[in-house]
């Protein structure tokens, strides 16, 4: 079995460099690329994305990097998100992270998610224990959905529509509370953690989850992603800590029950 100890290492590094510089320009003006409808880009996203690949390639100059600003994949791949949660960073709210996964001939080895503001660093190694800041962290006991805090994303603008509203309003009467960060890497990270009990996306990329399904799972959790047809880095996901009939709870009611 190959060891990527040196790997995390590298990952752990770069992301909190680039948490670095996203801190130090947390209270400052942001340039922006592009404001759109749901979504803004930030000229941080590119310059985080440049000093991870920097950081990665002075390591491991023969690993490609695969990313939401751009790369291309190959056999062995990092897989980054130089800011998950760019909307709540532009706005001031300080729920972001960055997020840096390794792929291996289509095996994820490795994830690190940092979230700078609180200094809070996931990680884990394939088949390893899931760590918070070097202590272990575990998913949840939760068996009941009364009991459960749930993650669900809907709105037209992710792909889910009219479904996706339907849902999120049959889950949440059935769940303790539903909450929504605008970070998916941080929020499966807070699942890992026990925080939270479960996490649906309609709409997720890649980069989005890799890292912190790594993570979620060495936490002991599980997560089941489906990915579209002509597209494997954008699709559908559910992850939970793997006690909770969350399959059962995601059943819409047809048209005639409601």
């Amino acid at each position: 079995m190959i060891d990527f100890s040196n790997q995390l290492r590298s990952a752990r590094f770069a992301a909190q460099r680039a948490g670095k510089l996203l801190r130090a320009h947390f209270a400052s003006e942001k340039a922006v690329d592009a404001l759109l409808a749901h979504d803004v880009k930030l000229r941080l996203d590119k310059e985080c994305q440049q000093l991870i690949s920097d950081t990665l390639y002075a390591e491991f100059p023969n690993y490609a990097v695969l990313g939401e600003e751009g790369g291309e994949g190959g056999d062995c791949e990092w897989i980054v998100d130089p800011l998950d949660g760019t909307v709540n960073y532009y706005y001031g709210l300080p729920l972001f992270c960055v997020s840096i996964a390794l792929r291996v001939h289509g095996v994820l080895q490795l994830g690190c998610v940092y979230a700078p503001m609180t200094n809070e660093l996931f990680t884990a190694l394939r088949g390893g224990p899931a760590q918070l800041n070097g202590h272990p962290i575990h998913v949840s006991d939760r068996t009941r959905m009364q009991q459960a805090i749930v993650f669900i994303g809907h709105g037209a603008h992710d792909g889910s529509g009219d479904e996706g509203i339907r849902r999120f309003a049959h889950v949440s009467s059935q769940v303790c509370k539903v909450r929504i960060f605008g970070t998916a890497a941080l929020s499966l990270c807070y699942v890992a953690a026990g925080r939270l009990d479960a996490y649906v996306e309609q709409c997720i990329h890649l980069w989005d989850f890799a890292a912190a399904q790594v993570i979620l799972e060495s936490a002991g959790g599980t997560l089941e992603y489906t990915p579209e047809a002509d597209d494997p880095h954008t699709g559908a996901m559910i992850a939970w800590n793997g006690k909770l009939p969350l399959h059962d709870t995601l059943k819409l009611p047809s048209d005639s029950q409601i």
